[in-house]
């Protein structure tokens, strides 16, 4: 054999050896992730995204295996499909677990706390707010990788709701929880209804409006076909979706998996935060142009409602993790010039 040969088989032996070392090195993380948001609507296909790009930026491999429209298990029960591994991670929100603890009231929808999904979202990252929600998670043998939080919800009603004092009597569907403690304050007669039922409420007149989603989503629901009222921009509530995965799973996937996925989830909280704003903004024109009402409610009315829902947060900060949440917030708000005084 030649010096030029033998030198030409080294190298093809070396470069053999590199291969098989980096595929031996690669690390695949497979995961199943149930959402609850159908894969057609604006939130559904924000979440494919999310999985192309965890994906594409790992090279392959973090592998996920999504389920949509909460098809394995529902929606309230994803979070203990993931720890409890039938699934590995849960996109759905925390509301889902106030059962649980009352602590996951104040991060999956804070009720009169923030006004703007950016706010929210650096509460969450520079407000102190990871640091006080870890324990929640992490006792429940959850981690919590980032949120997603598409903005203010809007009402609709079948009467204007320009003002607190149109609250008295107007009877709404309400998610359970807390926002029925705030609204029976102001006068309102909330009741519970599961999402699916709110159009046929409205339609015959069980209930005067719903709090349903934001103004975009209500269009989605045909919610305004039947009543011809709303607020715009909303105020009462901008519940927070969140992604958290099963800690002994996550703990085990490599720091740069993991990075990758947090990194992501920063991502898609700006990207749905935007994409809502010009959503939310065509709707509104959109609603406007067909004869619909929409109130922008002035600043001293905001007022009492962040007054009356900051009042009722100590009534739910009934565990260490609720107060060490609320405490976060209220100093977090403070700073933002956002408590009632």
């Amino acid at each position: 054999m030649t010096f030029l040969k033998k030198a030409a088989s080294v190298a093809a032996v070396a470069a053999l050896a590199a291969t098989t070392a980096l595929t031996a090195s690669a690390e695949t993380t497979k995961l199943r992730i149930q959402t609850h948001y159908a894969p057609e609507t604006v939130s559904g296909k924000l979440a494919a995204q999310y999985m192309e790009d965890i994906q594409t930026m790992s090279g392959g491999e973090i592998e996920v295996e999504m389920f949509y429209s909460s098809s394995v298990v529902k929606s309230v029960e994803t979070f203990d499909a993931a720890a409890t591994g039938i699934l590995d991670c849960d996109m759905t929100g925390a509301g889902y677990q106030v059962g649980k603890n009352s602590a996951f009231q104040f991060v999956g929808d804070i009720m009169g706390g923030y006004s703007t999904p950016y706010q929210q979202l650096s509460w969450l990252y520079f407000g102190g707010g990871r640091e006080a929600a870890a324990p929640l998670y992490n006792k429940f043998g959850m981690e919590l990788i980032g949120w997603w939080v598409y903005g203010q919800e809007s009402f609709a009603s079948s009467k204007p709701i320009e003002k607190v004092a149109d609250f008295k009597d107007w009877k709404f569907r309400s998610p359970p929880g807390m926002e029925t403690k705030i609204f029976e304050k102001l006068g309102a007669s909330p009741i519970v209804m599961d999402f699916t039922e709110i159009f046929t409420a409205l339609e015959t007149g069980i209930i005067d409006g719903a709090d349903a989603s934001g103004l975009a989503n209500n269009v989605g629901l045909g919610l305004y076909d039947i009543v011809k009222y709303a607020n715009f921009p909303g105020f009462h509530s901008m519940p927070s979706d969140h992604l958290a995965c099963n800690k002994a799973v996550f703990d085990a996937m490599p720091e740069s998996h993991q990075r990758i996925m947090k990194v992501a989830m920063e991502a898609l909280a700006l990207r749905t935060a935007l994409t809502f704003e010009k959503k939310n903004a065509e709707a509104a024109a959109q609603l406007r142009e067909q004869g619909v009402t929409l109130s922008q409610w002035a600043p001293e009315e905001l007022a009492k409602f962040r007054a009356a829902a900051q009042a009722t947060w100590p009534e739910f900060a009934d565990t260490p993790e609720a107060k060490a949440l609320v405490e976060a917030h209220l100093t977090y708000l403070g700073q933002l010039g956002l408590v009632s005084e």
